[in-house]
């Protein structure tokens, strides 16, 4: 449904987006994520015909988006990042505007308004200007405008901002629900609306596209995921931090605290190296400590993100100061 080759945006001097690949298929929710100026909502202008790309192609649909702008566009509802409304309008005005807007009419129109009014649940302020709203509202009757058409490919730009904890839940699910019949790509800087919605996370930094996959996937990444948690009580930290350093299928150990009486540490565990949380079970029962915690880490999206993004710009520093 979204097909992008080799894209790149340059600003003048400045190059945006660095000949990035990817699609998304129907019935594929595609959180993006990235730094701030790392080239989300670039990408996103682009894809949607708001930017012409400096290099690359882009098909929507099978439409060839660059040639046939128009025909692209009218599989797309897009919501933008500042979202523009007609202030002086009220709900169901803008709505009904948006949908002429999408060559809607007569009866196919007012059923379109009124089905967008119940998915982003506006009825209550449909008659309201839209100068009147909280930005809450606001920002859904902006999302209701993107699929007023009931469009095969949905482009949102952090979809939940402005939204509170209640509003942002009920656009996560209605995201998920749209996006077993739809293609979307959204992006956003709050991680757990990729694990509350997404069935696929890509990072972009630097304009470059840095990892892809299913947010398992990017959670398996993490340099800890795998490790074991452990809180041992019973004994000098210091000792046991010594003596799980030399179990046969510890690789390392990562303090956290160490007291006189106890241990929290993170041990990261050696390929072919054997059972690790078994081990650590038979060495607190043999000497007679307390095995408080024993807790396999899956590894967390939040810091694969950093791991990811501050190494890349890391990198990007040191190289550009030698």
């Amino acid at each position: 449904m979204i097909e992008v080759k080799n894209l790149t945006k340059r600003f003048g001097s400045k190059l945006a987006v660095d000949d990035i690949s990817f699609s998304v298929e129907k019935g594929q929710v595609l959180g993006f994520l990235g730094p701030n100026g790392a080239g989300k909502s670039t990408t996103m202008r682009m894809i949607t015909g708001f930017f012409p790309p400096t290099d690359g192609s882009i098909k929507v649909a099978g439409i060839d988006a660059v040639a046939n702008p128009l025909k692209a566009k009218a599989r797309i509802g897009y919501l933008p990042e500042n979202a523009p409304l007609y202030s002086e309008m009220s709900v169901v005005a803008f709505l009904n505007f948006c949908g002429k807007m999408r060559g809607l009419s007569g009866h196919d129109l007012s059923k379109a308004v009124d089905r967008a009014l119940d998915m982003c649940f506006l009825q209550k302020v449909r008659n309201q200007s839209v100068d009147t709203l909280s930005k809450g509202f606001k920002h859904r009757t902006c999302f209701a405008q993107a699929i007023i058409h009931d469009p095969e490919i949905l482009i949102l730009d952090e979809p939940t901002d402005g939204l509170d904890p209640n509003q942002k839940h009920e656009m996560r699910n209605m995201i998920r629900r749209m996006g077993e019949e739809k293609a979307i790509l959204f992006s956003t800087h709050i991680l757990e609306e990729v694990e509350a919605a997404c069935s696929r996370a890509m990072i972009i930094d630097q304009g470059r596209v840095v990892a892809d996959g299913s947010p398992d996937e990017l959670r398996a990444k993490d340099r800890d995921a795998g490790s074991i948690l452990v809180t041992i009580r019973g004994a000098s930290g210091s000792g046991v931090r010594q003596e799980l350093a030399r179990l046969g299928a510890a690789e390392n150990v990562e303090e956290i605290r160490a007291t006189e009486t106890e241990l929290v540490a993170r041990v990261h565990g050696k390929k072919g190296g054997g059972a690790l949380n078994e081990q650590i079970f038979n060495l607190c029962r043999d000497k007679g400590y307390l095995l408080a915690e024993l807790s396999p880490e899956q590894g967390r999206l939040d810091s694969v993100f950093r791991q990811i993004t501050v190494s890349d710009t890391a990198a990007q520093s040191k190289g550009a100061a030698a």
